[in-house]
């Protein structure tokens, strides 16, 4: 009997589309002709470059950090928001409407005053947008104007405007979703989530980009990318930022008081990415530099990657999947510090290349060694010491060579927090010779 296709079918705060795949607001989103493209590719959803008053873009723009023989694992971008007339804007977004009707648009806005909310608000409404975003992270350029991270980094401002948003999405089209972009660029994203949530937003969407520099030309001593012999801070982004926005999703999503929707960003590259962020709490994800390192048909991928994915764990919908991590997301005073692993090599898979050996003695605690007593290189772990830090797995160049295996210690499980109340003891500390 064939197995049943899932239903791919998300729903974020409201903005329902036909995948949980979406479009950041970006260059790929930059206008109606190159997001008709990527629903023609099969994507489910754009959020529109931001809209706002446009301005005059630098040249050049964008830099990248590659690392272990990989091209921009990380990427810089110091642009700002859209260039372009609103008139274009707005009709474009109009087009691709009338073009796909069951794909979600959305909005991305930055304007200033309570009057340009409310008036930008209104013209998206008009030119048909399925959701709102109200970008409060952008780290460079807008916020030196009193926009973007300016706004994300003050709850108190991003409530307010929050509020403003809403009033006037009710006002022109009731029940219109507004979504709360945030900025990471802050000591901790729960505030400003609850903040957003306040403010009667529908939902979030995090991370957006990451202050930063992505290098320095020491031959002119300017930063990249240059402009004119110049350059600024910029918004990191790409595959290197995935564990921050995980953590900052996972932050909100086990909140007991945040209760509103997520949609994550934040380094998705493939399927498996967003599998993680769904996991996590989100109910859409949004991609950006993988789509301008590789294109729009790198959706296709992902899509066969999340079925076959749901039909192997028995998920019929992305709402089943959607937080099922969460409940394994805890405090590290809650963990179970008698649980106990220790590393084993495998020895026919061995190359006796020692990368383990150097590891474990320089960089973790001494329980690894050379060993050719089995006539080959093959090291010597001493179990006593191993403390199951896993770093020797990860260094090694052989998959599957080394495995972390559960050792059975005897000790009943015990957390800190037990133990700093006296209910739980603690078992021998090892790795402290």
């Amino acid at each position: 009997m064939p197995t049943k296709k899932p239903d791919l079918t998300s729903n974020t705060g409201g903005i329902v589309s036909p995948n949980p795949f979406w479009l950041a607001s970006a260059p790929p989103t930059n206008s109606g002709p190159q997001i008709m493209r990527a629903f023609e590719a099969g994507w489910g959803g754009a959020v529109w470059k931001t809209l706002g008053q446009p301005i005059q873009n630098v040249s050049s723009r964008f830099g990248a950090l590659n690392y272990g023989g990989k091209r921009a694992i990380g990427f810089n971008n110091i642009e700002l928001i859209t260039d372009r007339p609103l008139e274009s804007n707005f009709r474009e977004i109009a087009e691709v409407k009338r073009e796909f009707p069951k794909h979600a648009v959305i909005v991305s806005l930055m304007v200033e005053t309570e009057q340009e909310w409310e008036d930008i608000i209104a013209r998206s409404v008009d030119a048909g947008a399925d959701g709102l975003e109200l970008n409060f992270g952008c780290p460079h350029g807008m916020c030196e104007r009193g926009m973007g991270s300016a706004v994300g980094q003050e709850p108190a401002v991003n409530e307010r405007i929050t509020s403003w948003a809403k009033k006037y999405a009710e006002k022109y089209r009731p029940g219109l979703p507004v979504l709360v972009k945030l900025t990471p660029n802050v000591g901790d994203i729960v505030p400003n989530g609850l903040a957003a949530q306040r403010g009667g937003a529908d939902g979030v969407s995090l991370i957006n980009t990451i202050k930063s520099i992505i290098g320095v030309d020491i031959d002119n001593f300017v930063p990249y990318p240059t402009v004119a012999g110049k350059s600024s801070n910029g918004g990191y982004c790409g595959a290197a930022v995935k564990p921050i926005a995980m953590h900052m999703v996972g932050q909100l999503a086990r909140d007991p008081v945040f209760n509103i929707p997520i949609s994550g960003i934040g380094g998705i590259t493939n399927w498996r990415d967003a599998v993680e962020f769904i996991v996590l709490g989100s109910s859409s994800v949004q991609v950006c530099t993988e789509v301008m390192l590789k294109g729009y048909r790198i959706v296709e991928d992902m899509i066969d990657g999340l079925e076959e994915y749901m039909i192997s764990h028995n998920f019929q919908t992305i709402d089943e999947m959607v937080g099922k991590a969460v409940p394994n997301y805890s405090d590290w005073g809650n963990l179970d510090l008698n649980y106990e692993i220790v590393a084993k090599i495998d020895a026919d898979k061995c190359i006796g290349c020692y990368d383990c050996v150097a590891a474990c003695q320089d960089g973790a605690h001494q329980c690894i060694f050379p060993d050719e007593s089995q006539g080959k290189r093959v090291p010597r772990i001493d179990e006593d010491e191993c403390v199951g830090c896993n770093l020797c797995q990860i260094v090694c160049p052989v998959p599957d060579c080394i495995s972390m295996v559960e050792v059975d210690n005897g000790h009943a499980p015990a957390t800190w927090n037990q133990h700093l109340v006296g209910e739980g003891t603690l078992r021998y500390k090892k790795g402290s010779h």
